[in-house]
């Protein structure tokens, strides 16, 4: 396709260059071929201004940067905000795109809610997929890892070639920092969702208010005009969600509310059971009973985001709650790992804020007949300021802590294990061995306790160092889990002989 051509589409100006044919567009210099558009963008640790030379000589026909950085041998497109301009140029490159697109944005539950709204879209009928954490799950329920959101030439890649494989539907994670970095535009956005929004990021953000406008630019800036505007309404979460309703009506956007404040569908009441729980709704004045197969309060507030994101793309709301009872848990949120030789399941769950680690303490606490066990451990190169909430939080809602390394990164384990517990109370107790850690929990486990692995959820290595120094250390909390489960029956069958 032709520049001009990409650049008229796009609402972009460009001067000269226009009959040069464009064959694909990067962002890492080292990925340049004859005929591509090259974003150089500022980032945190490496300026790709700086190559803009190396790109132009490998091949690059335009380079998309700000209006004071020189370029020389192809077309400069020049804008205020390269990041923006670049994706709606690449938008116009990659197509088509399925025709049913949502996005969920919020600090917790994203991923167990795009992955919910697949599985709701495919028992209704549709060739569904999800973006997200868990990577790009297709309908024959293939799995690629990814990032949260990617960067916006494989977003917009994949998004195109979801839809050359039949794909219809997609629900994909809008992250604050995919959003503030605009790594989610030129997409037809047909109905966006607001989870809820807890500390976290603020190493990258600059406070809350900060972090909010940033969620906000999917309300503000990235969904169609008359969108559905899906916002969780629990009895707790009354100032973000109020704020992000305000945001919707000033946008013209159709806003649909659920929760126990819900307008829309009405959570009226929800009882634990021994392998989920049971929901009353109210949905435009008829009841419904849902057994929802999942365990914890929260995952209910991200099973009726999804009902609500189905509807608003129309799978009809018999369907959607019908599809609520055979829903499937999501890798690495709430998973049940194992069961111990004493017959106490360990669960595994991606929780890594203090607001997310007490939801997923309380999720089990209903189940728990005994003692409740907590293993966890706070990311290095992240936020510090929640390292001691999280160890507050985590030994006032659990009756055992075992304080553990999650993914040091760049930092001394140990002095992020200090910072936890010094939040922490008398019942926290440190393994910097994640391993280890796991096996004490494992071990210390009797009949009627639960055991909770905290932090990595669904994640499989663990991360050690930064830079040129980083390693990933092959670690999944599942496989651990098991494993220390089954040396413990192992043990107990060896010793009884």
């Amino acid at each position: 396709m032709k520049l001009g051509v990409l650049a008229e589409r796009a609402g972009i100006a460009i001067s000269g260059g226009g009959d040069q044919t464009v064959t694909g567009f990067a962002i890492d210099h080292r990925k340049i071929a004859a005929g591509t558009v090259f974003g150089a963008f500022r980032g945190a640790s490496f300026n790709a201004e700086d190559v803009i030379l190396d790109a132009v000589a490998t091949g690059a026909i335009a380079v998309v940067t700000r209006p004071e950085v020189a370029v020389e041998g192809a077309v400069h497109i020049a804008d205020a905000e390269p990041r923006r301009a670049f994706a709606r140029l690449a938008a116009q490159f990659f197509t088509p795109v399925p025709s049913t697109i949502v996005a969920v944005t919020g600090t917790n539950g994203k991923t167990s809610t795009v992955e919910m709204t697949r599985q709701i879209w495919r028992m209704g009928g549709e060739r569904a997929a999800s973006i997200g954490t868990l990577g790009v799950t297709t309908p024959d329920e293939s799995i690629s890892t990814g990032l949260t959101t990617p960067d916006i030439v494989t977003f917009l890649s994949n998004m195109s070639g979801l839809a050359r494989e039949g794909v219809t539907h997609v629900a994909y994670e809008a992250s604050s920092h995919g959003l503030s970095q605009y790594r989610n535009e030129g997409v037809p956005v047909a109905a966006a969702a607001f989870t809820n929004l807890s500390r976290d990021h603020l190493d990258y953000h600059a406070d809350m208010e900060d972090y909010f406008v940033a969620k906000m630019r999917l309300f503000d800036e990235v969904v169609e005009p008359g969108a559905a505007a899906i916002i969780w309404c629990g009895e707790t979460d009354s100032e973000w969600s109020s704020r992000a309703i305000e945001h919707a009506l000033k946008n013209s956007l159709r806003v649909f509310t659920v929760g126990e404040r819900g307008d829309d569908i009405r959570l009226l009441a929800h009882t634990p059971t021994q392998l989920g729980q049971e929901l009353e709704l109210a949905f435009e004045g008829r009841a419904y009973r849902v057994k929802l197969p999942l365990i914890g309060a929260y995952q209910v507030a991200n099973a009726l985001v999804a009902a609500g994101l189905a509807i608003t793309t129309g799978i009809d709301a018999g369907t959607v709650f019908d599809a609520l009872g055979r829903l499937q848990p999501v890798r690495g949120r709430l998973e049940r790992a194992a069961i111990t030789a004493n017959g106490a399941p360990v669960y595994v769950d991606y929780a890594h804020t203090p607001d997310a680690l007490e939801a997923a303490i309380a999720a089990l606490r209903p189940h728990v007949a005994g003692r409740l066990i907590t293993v966890f451990g706070a990311g290095g190169d992240r936020d510090q300021g929640k390292r001691a909430p999280m160890g507050a939080a985590a030994s006032a809602h659990s009756d055992m802590v075992i304080v553990t390394d999650d993914n040091p990164r760049g930092e001394d384990a140990a002095t992020i294990r200090a910072a936890v517990m010094a939040g922490a109370g008398s019942n926290a107790r440190e393994i910097g061995d994640r391993r280890a850690a796991i096996a004490a929990a494992v071990a210390e486990a009797q009949p009627d306790d639960i055991v909770l692995v905290a932090g990595k959820g669904h994640e499989q290595g663990q991360i050690i160092g930064s830079g040129d120094n980083m390693r990933v250390l092959p670690f999944d909390d599942v496989a651990v889990a098991r494993e220390c489960a089954g040396a413990q029956g192992a043990n107990a069958q060896g010793a009884g002989r």
